[in-house]
């Protein structure tokens, strides 16, 4: 069954299609002009669009373009007359599902929604599928030589025992999520689901649905009951990343169901009670966000039962060459690659690199850096340009400052230049790199390597 919004300026055939596939079990609205569709979709979402190609004013190609660019998810078929075939085509290219040709048959028409809904339901299993095969990929624990981070793991550790709520706090990128699951792998829940919920990236209708669920009729879209994420995780853990982007509405809703568990369906009145804990997650300062009226007080105290802070990367640099190397690792497995690893300069730029988008930063520029390596060993040149960029300007840095405190002592300039070649040879990858960044030719450097005993 699906939601089928009908778009063509002759009624007559509006009419003949709409009660066609209603009399297949399928809710369908009708418009005569794309203007009226595209009002009609920015209110409630179809899952099939069926728009005739040629309309007065707004083409039916053009009502393609936009809902391609404002609704991605919707599947879009066009309808045609024989004459326009070629023009069914470029639309096909340009992101339609299929086209009908005038006039077609109603078991034609019912066989090509059954392929779409079938193509529907392939897709959102596969990408369920994909999210399973995602947390399978990521690790399970958290290795870390940083005082501060083991502080963290060792409380979790002893709060995943009991049922609290818990809230866990830090920048974007450090590992929030895998903290959770770690806090789910080793609680008494662990046979239960553990189900994700990313509060950022849906409306607050579309959310709440998420969250409890709806009964068919609950709203014009919503063509059977479907069980909301709170319920699915019954015996097991919800975890609600982004928790401070939830509007006031909803953040009433949810402190009631931290109170006593109980919820009910969009668009029902029978009360449900769920046993799952609740563990949530933010980058914001949800303290300054209650002083501003953005986030409930009473709400932040139920979630603040234990506060876990995640270190950003850059609090934790000895932990930085250990994830590196376990990242790459597990990229070149999982791409049936030999294993490479990080060379000298390499590992020093990364080392050096502040990483503001934390570990996912990291894992993409390692990812980008497995992708480009043709050698033995991942080098700088491997690196994205940032890091590298980044590396060199602290190098230089570094060196103007110890020349600097040189030239406060009785040193000569040899000893200068000898210090300042040094530092430049051990931070660049090749000679001719060397070369460029002291401004001389290859055939000077060679003599003053010379010169300096630097071979």
């Amino acid at each position: 069954m699906a939601f089928v919004l009908v778009v063509d300026d002759e009624k007559s055939i509006c009419f003949t299609v709409e009660a066609a596939l209603r009399n297949m079990g399928h809710h369908v609205q009708v418009a005569n002009s794309a203007e009226v569709a595209l009002s009609t979709m920015r209110q409630v979402e179809p899952d099939i669009l069926l728009t005739d190609l040629r309309m007065d004013g707004m083409s039916g190609l053009d009502l393609l373009s936009e809902v391609r660019r404002e609704f991605p998810l919707v599947s879009v078929v066009v309808m045609t007359a024989y004459a326009t075939i070629d023009t069914a085509v470029s639309a096909i290219k340009n992101g339609a599902y299929d086209y009908l040709a005038k006039p077609f048959t109603l078991e034609q028409l019912e066989h090509l929604i059954q392929r779409i809904d079938e193509f529907r339901n392939l897709k959102e299993k596969n990408t369920k599928l994909r999210e399973q095969l995602d947390v399978l990929a990521e690790p399970t624990e958290i290795v870390t030589k940083n005082f501060r981070m083991q502080r963290v793991l060792d409380t979790a550790h002893k709060v995943a025992l009991a049922d609290s709520t818990i809230l866990i706090t830090g920048e974007s990128g450090t590992g929030k999520t895998l903290l959770a699951k770690l806090i789910h792998k080793k609680s008494k829940r662990n046979q239960g689901p553990f189900v994700v919920v990313n509060c950022a990236t849906l409306s607050e209708n579309l959310l709440e649905r998420e969250l409890f669920g709806y009964v068919k009729g609950a709203f014009v879209s919503a063509l059977r009951d479907k069980i909301g994420r709170l319920q699915a995780a019954d015996s097991g853990t919800v975890f609600l990343d982004e928790i401070g982007e939830i509007s006031p509405g909803l953040q009433a809703k949810l402190l009631r169901f931290l109170q006593d568990r109980k919820f009910e369906n969009v668009g029902d009145t029978k009360t449900f009670k769920v046993d799952v804990r609740i563990v949530v997650a933010t980058n914001k300062d949800l303290e300054v966000e209650v002083k501003y009226g953005r986030f409930r007080e009473d709400l932040y105290f139920r979630l603040n039962v234990i506060d876990l802070h995640m270190p950003s990367l850059r609090e934790r640099p000895e932990d930085v060459i250990g994830l590196a190397d376990q990242i790459l690792a597990r990229f070149f497995v999982s791409t049936g690659r030999t294993a490479r690893i990080l060379d000298d300069p390499a590992k020093r730029a990364i080392q050096a690199y502040g990483w503001p988008g934390n570990i996912r930063e990291l894992k993409n520029a390692l990812e980008r850096a497995a992708i480009l390596c043709t050698g033995e060993q991942v080098t700088v040149e491997d690196l994205p340009d940032r890091v590298l960029e980044y590396a060199q300007q602290s190098h230089l840095s570094a060196v103007k400052s110890s020349i600097s405190a040189m030239t406060q002592s009785d040193v000569s300039l040899e000893d200068l230049e000898k210090q300042h070649i040094r530092e430049v040879l051990t931070t660049a990858t090749t000679l001719e790199e060397a070369a460029g960044i002291l401004g001389i030719n290859l055939s000077t450097l060679w003599r003053k390597r010379r010169k300096y005993s630097l071979d």
